[in-house]
């Protein structure tokens, strides 16, 4: 397998009798988005909760920049760099989208707690600066006039944004996007598709699960197909596309 950000030699997952993830293996290379997807109950977002830690792999390894990161607890895997968005959104509902989004930023600020609480000038200055970094995310996601908003007042494509906002708060190189355009309608799905394309031309990595093979199609540079936990196909979405395995399990013959 070639060099990557991420490596995954091997993964598996059982619960019980189910194999869930049986032996799968993929590379998400730097400034790349990498599809993950299959039919439902592939073993995909399993998969994402092995990589960010809310599961710990049967067996296999899970390597980040040489590193492994496999078994480590969910706050330890962020600290290296890695952010993700959940299939159900994980928002505080009475806060704001800015606050919701300051809440992704707090491994990244440096003024203790006794400097806040004192509201040292150091920290009342650091707190104008994280505040204004999550005005400008949620700019970059297109929610520039709802940030004092609380969340559960939001749509739910407008959710989906902010957790994708909140996500990229805490700087992360690898991005991991759990379905982000599920309940969105065509213009929410183009400008997701948009901010995909940034995230990855600014050098970061991203691990899309996505049932839009539209979106997926659009947006990947390179896609590992899974079927019961196993790996099926893997290359670009035109391989992919016209890979028999793939149309069988997955994709379906064009009528």
């Amino acid at each position: 397998m070639s060099a990557g950000l991420l490596q995954v030699e091997q993964l598996e997952r059982t619960f019980g009798g189910l194999r869930a993830v049986d032996g799968a293996s993929f590379a998400v290379r730097p400034g790349e988005v990498h599809g993950l997807i299959g039919p439902n109950g592939a073993g995909k977002t399993t998969v994402i909760n092995l990589v960010s830690g809310l599961l710990a792999p049967t067996g296999g390894e899970i390597v980040l920049e040489g590193r492994p990161i496999h078994g480590l607890p969910p706050h330890d895997i962020a600290g290296r760099g890695v952010a993700r968005t959940f299939q159900n959104i994980r928002l505080f509902p009475e806060l704001t989208a800015r606050d919701n989004v300051l809440v992704g930023q707090h491994r990244r600020r440096r003024p203790s707690l006794a400097a806040r609480m004192l509201l040292l000038r150091s920290a009342r200055e650091e707190e104008r600066q994280a505040g204004e970094r999550a005005a400008a995310l949620l700019t970059q996601v297109g929610l520039s006039e709802r940030v004092a908003e609380r969340a559960r007042n939001l749509s739910y494509g407008e959710q989906r944004r902010v957790e994708i906002a909140r996500a990229l708060a805490s700087e992360p190189r690898l991005l991991l996007l759990d379905e982000p355009t599920a309940g969105m309608n065509p213009v929410e799905v183009q400008a997701v598709a948009a901010l995909i394309r940034q995230v990855a031309s600014g050098g970061r990595s991203v691990l899309l699960v996505e049932h839009n093979v539209r979106l997926v199609m659009d947006v990947c540079h390179r896609i590992t197909v899974l079927n019961f936990g196993r790996v099926i196909a893997e290359g670009t979405p035109a391989e992919v596309s016209r890979d028999p395995a793939v149309i069988a399990a997955y994709l379906g013959n064009p009528k």
